[in-house]
């Protein structure tokens, strides 16, 4: 049997020690198709401060198959790695949301607000099918509910090779599912060292420098001296912990210095910045 090559192009960026781009954009059927001919890597549609539609999302995802590229490329998943922000904060918990989004097929959940290391913890084994203690790569423990059918279909894999799939990278070195945490919070930022340090799975720290803004009393004044100090912290505790660090506002003036400065999760808004996104994959040396 064929060796079944990396479905998310998000991570096959991310190993390759790429900087990623990942388009945010809403979740309808006309942005879905445009992004998928794009040079994206991925997509993260916007559920957190937009309706939360699991019909919706399914019909997006759809809209993102291409048979020419199946054709051409011999892999049924999407050209562009669709991935979705949820609505739940860290501090909520939640599970069922994730379950759902990920028995649809999405490769990636941006998790907003994890500030402790219970939350972050929470996030990583929600994407994660459970397995009994002391089995390989235990830790954090999966309590993801089986039902992988649709999931399975949509990555063109059978059952029992998308079970073998289905977990998060990089804990899991052939795992297709990007487990991404907002850090977007004073107590988030105090407490990131011991996140990265005592969870393993996540893929990425993505930067919420609009909450953050608020909370530091200069809304979305990103450059300001506190705000500015605040997100580069961030992006040190990153680099000190090997962990990908992402920034959700590139545009034309910033992105020579966020490459520069070493973010490699980028997200462009869409389809409106396609400009941009050709303007960063030459500064990262993507042509």
């Amino acid at each position: 049997m064929a060796e079944i090559p990396r479905l998310n192009g998000v991570i096959k960026a991310l190993e390759q020690g790429k900087t990623a781009f990942v388009g945010f954009g809403s979740v309808d059927n006309e942005t879905a198709t445009a992004l998928a001919a794009s040079n994206l890597d991925g997509v993260a549609f916007e559920m957190e401060h937009a309706p939360m539609s699991s019909p919706a999302l399914r019909d997006a995802l759809q809209s993102m198959l291409d048979r020419r590229q199946i054709v051409d490329g011999g892999s049924l998943a999407p050209k562009v790695t669709p991935m979705v922000r949820i609505p739940p904060n860290g501090g909520e918990m939640n599970q069922w949301i994730v379950k759902q989004v990920l028995d649809i097929g999405v490769y990636g959940i941006i998790f907003p607000h994890v500030s402790t290391v219970d939350e972050a913890r929470n996030a990583v084994s929600a994407c994660r099918y459970p397995r009994l203690p002391g089995a390989p790569l235990y830790d954090p423990p999966g309590i993801r509910g089986d039902a992988p059918t649709r999931a399975a279909r949509y990555w063109g894999l059978s059952q029992p090779d998308y079970y073998a799939r289905a977990d998060v990278w990089p804990l899991a070195p052939k795992g297709e599912i990007l487990a991404i945490i907002q850090c977007e919070d004073v107590k988030a930022i105090e407490n990131l060292p011991k996140i990265l340090t005592q969870v393993k799975g996540i893929g990425v720290v993505l930067i919420g420098e609009g909450d953050l803004s608020q909370e530091l009393g200069h809304p979305r004044e990103y450059e300001h001296p506190v705000v500015a100090e605040a997100i580069d912290r961030i992006l040190k505790i990153c680099k000190d912990h090997n962990v990908p660090c992402g920034h959700p506002h590139p545009d034309a003036k910033n992105i020579e210095r966020l490459i520069a400065s070493g973010y490699r999760f980028l997200m462009p808004s869409t389809p409106r910045s396609f400009a941009v996104l050709e303007q960063g994959r030459k500064l990262a040396g993507r042509t």
